[in-house]
């Protein structure tokens, strides 16, 4: 049913995170998920590659190894669109406070008088304090990529731009299409090329070929909207409608690529080869927690614990980390030198399941406990 390998040194034999794996395979079943693959990185080494239950519920469905790709959804929004945004803040090209409506005219063109819109700044997206709304079924109404994308940059505010925490996926669909603008290249082919290779990301991309489809775990059974099984293909429909790529979502990838990713957070910007792909300060300003006046707490692009995070109870307080809807989550604790990266497919074979709430923090609980 599992899968599993440690580093190298003897300390680290599968042994010695067997409550880790209990924790697994319990959850798989309680059908909190069908299959998972996770990944371990302490002090510079992969302590832990792991992997247990099957892509569906059925009996005779392919295995999940170590190595398998997955649907990351919102994880998308620290991969890929923060990352770029860290980079073109690097090179002077993107300014934190520039308004989004000087990048994307069309967010303020005919706006309300008094709707605050002008005052929406990039800083604000990425820590979630644009006042903008959470989410929305924008894709029935508007099911193909240009007439979806204008209704997202036509959307009202729900509050004044800075006063209070609301995650939205909107927020970042339109800064990746402000990435889009500044960098002057699809958000895909920018950061294939500017994170992903020099990184060394090998599985990492958005629109996987439909012959790798399969080697992918499913999704969801959908019934209402596309009407077939999602396997390798973004599960997101507003993604979806927007070709598969957006700045909120459609990232595929697998542990070991996350952990190499997360390495490079952890070194400060490093890349393995020692190369500097950000500034050590603007990854220190990315990865400082902000407190909006409504007392909630983030960083720019990524989530912080706080209480009764998914990251359990050993994570401290400069950590970082994103969850994805798909049942993905990414931790980076730079004072233990630590990164968890989990995948799942929680959402097969439809959306009612939300036991992974509960099981994140316990298998975070699960692998800090394991390493003491």
């Amino acid at each position: 049913m599992s899968s599993e390998t440690g580093a190298a040194s003897a300390s680290n034999t599968p042994h010695r995170f067997a409550s880790v794996r209990v924790v697994i395979e319990q959850a798989i079943r309680e059908h909190v998920f069908p299959g998972a693959a996770w990944g371990v990185l302490h002090r510079g080494t992969i302590a832990l590659l792991g992997a247990a239950g099957h892509f569906t519920y059925e009996a005779d469905a392919p295995f999940v190894q170590p190595q398998i790709v997955f649907d990351l959804a919102s994880i998308t929004k620290v991969v890929a669109t923060t990352s770029a945004a860290m980079l073109l803040v690097d090179r002077g090209i993107l300014d934190l406070d520039a308004r989004l409506g000087d990048i994307l005219p069309g967010f303020v063109i005919g706006m309300e008088p008094g709707s605050g819109k002008q005052n929406v700044t990039l800083r604000m997206l990425l820590a979630h304090t644009s006042g903008l709304p959470a989410y929305a079924t924008l894709f029935r109404e508007h099911p193909a990529p240009g007439p979806l994308m204008r209704a997202i940059l036509r959307l009202p505010l729900e509050a004044k731009p800075g006063d209070r925490t609301e995650y939205s996926d909107f927020g970042f669909i339109l800064v990746g299409k402000a990435i889009e603008i500044l960098s002057g290249e699809p958000l895909e082919v920018f950061c294939a090329r500017e994170i992903f290779a020099p990184l060394g990301l090998e599985t990492t991309r958005f629109c996987p070929s439909q012959e790798t489809r399969p080697t992918i775990p499913p999704t969801e059974n959908d019934s209402t909207f596309r009407r077939r099984v999602i396997q390798g293909e973004v599960q997101d429909e507003n993604c979806f409608v927007l070709g598969g790529v957006a700045g909120h979502a459609g990232l595929f990838s697998n542990v070991e690529d996350l952990l190499r990713f997360a390495q490079c957070i952890l070194a400060q910007g490093r890349t393995p080869d020692g190369n500097l792909l950000f500034s050590p300060a603007t990854v220190e300003l990315f990865a400082t927690r902000h407190t909006t006046p409504d007392g909630k707490s983030r960083a720019l692009g990524w989530d912080v614990p706080t209480e009764g995070s998914s990251s359990g109870r050993h994570f401290g307080p400069r950590s970082i980390g994103h969850l994805g809807y798909s049942g993905c989550s990414l931790w980076i604790d730079p004072d233990q030198d630590l990164v968890i990266a989990l995948l799942t497919n929680r959402t097969w074979p439809d959306r009612s399941n939300n036991a992974i709430r509960q099981l994140r923090p316990a298998f975070h609980d699960a692998v800090v406990e394991s390493l003491r």
